[in-house]
């Protein structure tokens, strides 16, 4: 396929960008600290040499006060400025541009020094802000122009300024979080008076051969928000101001509705964009959920945008827009919007990198060269462990062989791209297809390798998986019951179903049973709340539940919150959508036994057509001590090594590594 919009170049008057493709900002924690200044340094040169126009870093306090976290990433000093050289140059190298993102946390800080428009604390951080005075105001929109200054004197090509997600400019903006009545509150246009008057000193200070990037929240997707016209009238004083670019910001951290994960459907915000862009005559940049070139094109074509911004697809593959313009389009690593590497590791404090490309974030630490020795090696298992194990190790010039069981590739894997909003998992599976046949992997399907398969290889790697656990519970072979697995293959359940064990699976599962996949946009639109901003202020409205194609009741032994194990930023979407389909959700039953009744507990009978098993996985690992035993060199990775909730990021991960050291 060709890209002639997605591949033109962009000009912005002093500069021109090389293409209309933005890496979105995604705070990897390697900003906090300057020793980490070099490895940061790699992760965007190796996207700029990928081909990236644009780039944005993670968010840059310009005060102390508006760390997100207790010592964070801030831009006040000269010495800050200068320590980024190493950053600027190696970008500049490749002759890719990067702006310096400046963001002020505002309430959202995770420390006891936090700020804010007004006193009024935030439902996700511990801390209760102080309400800035007029003064502090004031200096603090100083405070990013001279951010922005220092940027330009660290080699930056522009700043973006964060004006949105819900952090302290969007908190000024909000009548939510804005109840002051002084130059700065009261009323919308004194509202916008902070932003403004970031963007008018900046432009002073910075210069007019500088890029000045706003990230301009166009659905807050709270309560008690900007209206549209309040939007329009901000973007179009923010212009007047100096602005350079539009980015589309969608939502507040706080929102109710999901915006990003895997089952937003892709491009789900792109006509507010086009909105936005109807009104302003600066270029604007369409985001969320936009992970695919033909995608990418089709926004821009259609004039929905001017550029498009990715974070994590340029997380998940640095090689993007080259593999794009190749023409290697099946080559991509297409992000699946998981979350479990990147964003659930930024909300844990731990550095980002991408469970499908666990080098993101590790470029200098996790390298996968071409090998001095080639050796033979199999690999038994084509699931997530198996399949990364045996491309990289090709990739690096092994000789590799792949023998899977069944009669296609994926494992769990294959079984996940089943569950309604995780269709585009079949994208991962379809790009490890591809790269087995380019890197001269031999895949041996529909083959369970044996003691003497596996004999004379060098080394072997057991990516063996897990079968479901059987729970001991009288009449667990009733004809009623089925494991997640015979389920996801197809076997038919009946319209009252009783889940037993409710992590992760068990979740998926209850998905499966009560939603069709492919949802249209307008209806999740209308099943999440999500309404033209035009019709109600933020874009919020009230959600029409869509009535359940089956009785599911959800069911533990435990007696912990059911989906604790869940990820931090996925989680609470998965308990929503059940909640809202009716789900009955039990935690600290005792099952008794299962017969034609249904499933009786400790409290009584739940009358039920079909029990599915999600009571945990054990590891296969059947070869593991004949192999040894014979003298053979043996590797066990993934579910084989540690059965834990079908980990793919653990399984992927192990098999990266164990490639890298061969």
């Amino acid at each position: 396929m060709e890209y002639p919009t997605l591949l033109s170049p962009l000009d912005l008057g002093h500069t021109v960008l090389r293409n209309r493709v933005v890496m979105g900002s995604m705070h990897t924690k390697l900003e906090d600290r300057a020793r980490d200044l070099p490895k940061l340094a790699a992760y965007f040169a190796e996207r700029a040499r990928g081909g990236v126009g644009l780039m944005v870093t993670g968010g840059y306090a310009p005060t102390w006060r508006g760390w997100l976290a207790p010592l964070g990433s801030q831009m006040t000093s000269a010495r800050h400025a200068d320590a980024h050289r190493v950053v600027t140059d190696a970008v500049h190298e490749h002759d890719g541009k990067i702006l310096l993102q400046v963001l002020h946390a505002g309430r959202y800080a995770y420390h006891p020094f936090s700020l804010g428009a007004s006193a009024t604390k935030s439902p996700i951080t511990p801390f209760s802000p102080r309400a800035m005075s007029s003064r502090q105001v004031d200096r603090t929109a100083t405070s990013f122009a001279r951010a922005a200054a220092l940027a330009r004197r660290a080699g930056y090509d522009g700043v973006e300024i964060m004006g949105s997600e819900g952090y302290l400019i969007n908190q000024f903006l909000a009548a939510r979080t804005n109840d002051r009545t002084d130059a700065w509150g009261g009323s919308a246009a004194k509202r916008m008076r902070f932003p403004i008057e970031i963007v008018r000193r900046t432009r002073e200070l910075a210069g007019a051969d500088f890029i000045v990037q706003y990230r301009i929240s166009l659905l807050d997707l709270v309560d008690n928000a900007q209206t549209w016209e309040e939007t329009v009238e901000l973007a179009l004083a923010l212009q007047d101001a100096g602005v350079t670019i539009f980015n589309t910001g969608i939502g507040w951290h706080e929102a109710r509705v999901p915006t990003i994960v895997t089952s937003v459907p892709p491009g789900a915000f792109t006509w507010v964009t086009a909105k936005l862009r109807a009104h302003t005559d600066v270029p604007v940049v369409a985001s969320n959920r936009i992970n695919r070139p033909e995608a990418a094109e089709q926004i821009l074509a259609a004039g929905e945008a001017d550029l498009v911004s990715m974070a994590r697809p340029l997380l998940a593959d640095p090689e993007w827009v080259a593999k794009a313009q190749q023409g290697r389009e099946r080559e991509i690593i297409t992000c699946i919007a998981c979350n479990q590497a990147c964003l659930d590791h930024t909300f844990r404090n731990q550095r980002a990198t991408c469970m499908l490309n666990p080098r993101a974030g590790h470029e200098t630490e996790l390298v996968l060269a071409p090998t001095r020795t080639r050796k033979t090696i199999a690999v038994a298992g084509a699931g997530p462990a198996g399949l990364a194990a045996a491309i990289e190790l090709a990739g690096r010039g092994h000789r590799v062989d792949l023998f899977e069981a069944g009669d296609a590739i994926g494992g769990q894997f294959r079984l996940a791209a089943r569950i309604p909003g995780k269709e585009e998992f079949a994208r991962t599976l379809d790009y490890y297809q591809h790269m087995i046949e380019i890197r001269g992997v031999r895949l041996h399907v529909g083959r369970r390798a044996t003691i003497e398969d596996l004999s004379g290889y060098d080394e072997v790697v057991l990516a063996t998986g897990v079968r479901p656990r059987i729970p001991d519970i009288p009449g667990v072979d009733h004809a009623s019951v089925l494991t997640y697995q015979q389920l996801l293959a197809g076997e038919p359940a009946g319209g009252r179903v009783a889940i037993i064990g409710a992590g992760g699976i068990g979740f998926d599962v209850a998905e499966y049973l009560l939603h069709e996949p492919d949802e249209p946009l307008a209806d999740w639109m209308r099943r999440w709340g999500v309404t033209d901003p035009q019709t109600a202020p933020g874009g919020l409205t009230t959600k029409v539940k869509v009535p359940a194609r089956r009785q599911v009741h959800l069911l533990q032994r435990k007696e912990t919150a059911l989906g604790k194990g869940l990820g931090k930023t996925t989680g609470w979407v998965h308990r929503a959508t059940l909640q809202d389909a009716g789900v009955t959700m039990l935690r600290g039953v005792t099952y008794e036994r299962i017969d034609d009744a249904g499933l009786h507990t400790a409290t009584g009978v739940i009358p039920v057509d079909t029990v599915v098993l999600c009571a945990g996985q054990e590891s296969v690992t059947d070869l593991a001590a004949p192999l040894r035993e014979a003298g053979v060199r043996v590797h066990v990775i993934g579910g084989a090594d540690v059965a834990a909730e079908l980990d793919a990021k653990r399984a992927i991960k192990q098999a990266t590594e164990l490639a890298a050291r061969l």
